[in-house]
């Protein structure tokens, strides 16, 4: 886990500073999640500034979602499928529709359907398995170059101790559903993660872990999401050094959702905030810097045909089809997973 203690004491204080400040809109985000040039022609149009709050995994958002105390001036946040559905039942985020997003007009019905019409679906995309092409140069091809890396990379792979994505790996080899909430089968994958451990030098999201003086020039294959190449290697300043491959047998294919807390202050604003970031110039431009896949069909056909036939942001039907989707896991099986995670440390 995270150190959600400090990421907590951070946007209390964060949060208390800019209470006071009207004309801002408060974004709990992923780190390098939005183009700052579209942030920059949304304050220019309306004078309103995005104060964006990174967090580092899943569990680290939720653990603030889910606290009334610390959310109450959290105005926007992306979240994934599962949490749409679950703080959008919650009464946590609020609902959306054609009446108070126009921009949802321009995303077909599936999308609109896995974030729950409780958000904008934003990227979608897949986890995997990225590497410094300079030191493995032949790419991964299987989750057992992760769980059984070749004796060079121990303790230079980079795993992420999140209860979902960590878990997409060893369920895989083990030709299991990603959600399962079956013990036996969890309790394999914990074998699978134990005999990793020595290879592991840290259990840290990479985007965060590479900006580590300590641990950054020594990671060298990493679990992470699709797009991750391209902020890992703005973070190094080496274009083309970090790569991605998506596994033979399949992967996690998410969905991230763009949403209003239902308890904003700025309800209104932030809603319009999220119109702008729908539309299909914004949507494009977005994906654009960021080398993302959109759901947004009318963004999409302004992409240039170069991204849209590469296979590192569109990954070919034969891939796509191996893949699962998120479902809502068992309390139970989030339990078993965590303390599968709290325990990995310990055979590092």
């Amino acid at each position: 886990m995270k150190a959600h203690g400090v990421v907590s004491v951070f946007l209390a204080t964060l949060l208390c500073a800019s209470a006071s400040r009207a004309e801002t809109l408060n974004l709990l985000i992923w780190e390098d999640y939005i183009d700052q040039g579209v942030v920059d022609r949304w304050t220019q149009k309306t004078g309103v500034s995005i104060r964006q709050i990174n967090f580092d995994s899943d569990d680290a958002r939720d653990e603030i979602l889910a606290d009334p105390g610390s959310n109450i001036n959290i105005d926007l946040v992306i979240v994934d499928e599962n949490g749409a559905r679950l703080f959008g039942r919650k009464g946590v985020i609020e609902p959306v529709s054609d009446a108070n997003l126009p921009a949802l007009t321009d995303y077909a019905p599936e999308w609109r359907k896995r974030c729950a019409e409780s958000g904008l679906p934003y990227f979608w995309g897949t986890v995997g398995i990225l590497y410094r092409s300079d030191v493995i140069t032949r790419p991964p091809t299987s989750w057992q170059d992760m769980m059984r890396p070749a004796a060079a990379l121990k303790k230079h792979v980079a795993m992420f101790d999140d209860h979902s994505e960590m878990f997409v790996p060893p369920l895989l080899l083990l030709g299991a559903s990603i959600n399962t909430d079956d013990t036996a089968t969890l309790k394999a994958a914990f074998e699978l993660l134990r005999a990793q451990a020595p290879s592991v030098l840290t259990y840290d999201y990479v985007v965060t872990s590479i900006q580590d003086p300590a641990k950054g020039k020594d990671i060298h294959l990493a679990l992470g999401y699709s797009g991750d190449q391209h902020v890992l290697n703005n973070k190094v300043g080496k274009a083309g050094l970090w790569r991605y491959s998506v596994p033979k047998e399949g992967t996690l294919s998410w969905l991230d959702c763009f949403s209003v807390v239902a308890h904003s202050p700025h309800k209104q604003r932030a809603l319009e905030f999220l119109n702008f970031i729908g539309s299909p110039e914004a949507a494009a431009a977005n994906a654009l810097a960021l080398n993302m896949p959109t759901p947004s069909s009318a963004a999409l056909k302004l992409l240039p045909e170069e991204m849209r036939s590469d296979p590192e942001i569109y990954p070919p039907p034969e891939i796509m089809a191996k893949n699962q989707h998120q479902r809502e896991l068992s309390i139970q099986s989030i339990q078993a997973r965590r303390r599968i995670i709290n325990t990995l440390a310990n055979f590092q």
